[in-house]
């Protein structure tokens, strides 16, 4: 599968950015703390998400906050802005020689694309279910627990 660290990395940005919206000034370096990965890899999240429009950032002062409600922002949108794989490729990659004289080398290709391409449509439609406020709820709980704890 093509998908990288880049789609939970964009994920835990933007449940950050609505989990401390009112606590703390959040920048890159506020997030790269959080997610313990390097701020040139937040910001170039954040400006994947800018551009597909779910975050608004300021620069200067910093700071970011999201486009969307928790609730209209789904897992879809977010694999869209950041690790969207091109329709050409799709989501799986084929090895690239298989060989072509062998009975199944020279048919696997054809025999995968049909079932491989319903696996990625069934994984983009459930993405297209899930939604920022359903981790950041679970985080809130699970954060609380921890507290009272």
């Amino acid at each position: 599968m093509q998908i990288t660290s880049r789609f939970t990395i964009a994920i835990h940005v933007l449940v950050a950015i609505e989990y401390f919206k009112d606590m703390d000034r959040i920048n890159s370096d506020f997030l790269a703390g959080s997610t313990g990965v390097n701020p040139v890899i937040i910001r170039t999240v954040i400006s994947r998400l800018r551009s597909a429009g779910l975050l608004h950032t300021q620069r200067g002062s910093g700071g970011a906050e999201l486009a969307r409600p928790l609730s209209e922002i789904t897992f879809y949108d977010i694999y869209q802005a950041v690790d969207s794989v091109d329709a050409q490729e799709g989501l799986f990659h084929f090895h690239e020689r298989p060989n072509p004289a062998c009975p199944v080398g020279g048919h696997i290709h054809q025999a995968l694309d049909d079932k491989l391409a319903l696996v990625q449509t069934a994984m983009e439609e459930q993405m297209k279910k899930i939604t920022l406020q359903d981790v950041a709820a679970d985080v809130a709980q699970m954060a609380l627990q921890k507290k009272e704890a």
